[in-house]
């Protein structure tokens, strides 16, 4: 009987209402939660793979990308630094790259890269860990044929256009190559290698 004075239009709209607030609250709560599952900078820089979008990179420029707290560096070549890379062989200590420490296999090439055009290198001297200077445009000291390449002002080690390392440098091992892998012709991750990409 008390129920025939309850206007039951009100009552919908209350509950519509409340359930419209509700659901808001939780949309509200959720973004906060999912956003959390990101991987932080802290993560991304401690080992997470790291997405690069090297679409304005022009031929002969340099890209610095850290992964791991290591800088990363992303160089696009020419076809004339890519006709260059064998002129020199003769003086460099691990031409072939035969050291499967220093690179994936699939960058174990005479680019040293999964793309000729692009290489990918951890900028870290093998020698104590100085980070080199890209050099094309002008020759290390004492250097008349250089072609292009990093030099250590440190201690004088040099390497070419593939990260490789001369003979008789400070520097015993060619520059690291990362695992890295391309997600578009101009869209690359570090730290991932093909294989997992397409998985």
């Amino acid at each position: 009987m008390a129920e025939q004075g309850v206007d039951r239009r009100r009552r919908r709209f209350l509950t519509a209402a409340t359930s419209v607030v509700g659901a808001v609250g939780c949309g509200f709560a959720v973004v906060p939660f999912v956003s959390s599952m990101q991987p932080s900078a802290r993560a991304r820089a401690a080992g997470a793979p790291v997405e690069v979008d090297i679409s304005a990179l022009a031929p002969g420029q340099q890209l610095t990308v850290e992964w791991r707290g290591k800088p990363v560096w992303i160089v696009r070549r020419t076809p004339e630094n890519i006709q260059q890379l064998p002129d020199r062989v003769d003086k460099l200590a691990d031409p072939n790259s035969e050291n499967p420490d220093q690179q994936p296999t699939y960058a174990a090439n005479a680019v040293r890269a999964i793309k000729g055009e692009y290489l990918v290198v951890v900028g870290i001297c093998t020698h104590l860990g100085c980070s080199p200077t890209y050099m094309v445009d002008v020759a290390p000291p004492g250097d008349n044929d250089w072609q292009g390449g990093f030099f250590c002002p440190c201690h004088g080690s040099k390497f070419d256009l593939a990260g490789r390392v001369y003979a008789g440098m400070p520097a015993p091992t060619n520059l690291l190559v990362p695992p890295h892998a391309y997600l578009a012709d101009t869209r690359l991750v570090i730290g991932l290698n093909p294989e997992e990409v397409q998985a």
